[in-house]
């Protein structure tokens, strides 16, 4: 299995929403989640309409750990929903195929890496790339490792740090950083 890396650009980030907002509301609404939630793409994907549709927080048991998760919709997010979620009825799937199924991950995964691979984007990619752009980005803001590591469902903050690819990082910065 390929390890895939976090946007780590800003400009990145956004090179890659303009794309999708030209192209999907649908596609544009699975990055959004995945890279402002840190959620894994099982769970983004099993997502109802109900789940989101007039609500303040988003609250899912995760499929992968069995555990409960409860987080608040940001204010980026709030306006897509109530957009997406128009005229929708609470039990259909929130992502959906143009076949009207509930979007698997395998497609999530086509959606995404083709859209970073047109948008320009050179980092190696997948669905597990947004939950890792989330990490990346919320450690940056906050510096607060013990937070993300109970975001992530992490043992160790270690294991959050190689995670997010701030270990690589900080390696390679004392690198260049170091002259004698």
């Amino acid at each position: 299995m390929t390890t895939v890396e976090p946007i780590r650009s800003i400009e990145n980030v956004k090179k890659l929403e303009h794309y999708l907002e030209q192209k999907n509301p649908r596609d544009l609404l699975l990055l959004t989640i995945g890279i402002n939630c840190g959620l894994r793409i099982s769970d983004i994907v099993a997502l109802n309409v109900g789940d989101v549709q007039n609500k303040t927080h988003i609250q899912i048991i995760e499929k992968k750990t069995g555990k409960y998760k409860k987080f608040p919709i940001n204010a980026k997010l709030k306006p897509m929903f109530d957009e997406f979620t128009k005229g929708k009825h609470s039990g259909e799937a929130l992502f959906k195929t143009r076949f009207h199924n509930r979007m698997d991950r395998f497609t999530a995964y086509r959606i995404i890496k083709t859209a970073c691979r047109l948008a320009g984007l050179t980092e190696k990619v997948g669905t597990h790339t947004m939950r890792k752009t989330f990490g990346y980005h919320h450690y940056k803001k906050y510096k607060y490792i013990a937070m993300l590591q109970k975001i992530f469902n992490h043992c160790s903050s270690t294991i959050t740090l190689r995670y997010i690819g701030i270990e690589q990082e900080q390696i390679d910065e004392s690198y260049t950083n170091f002259i004698l």
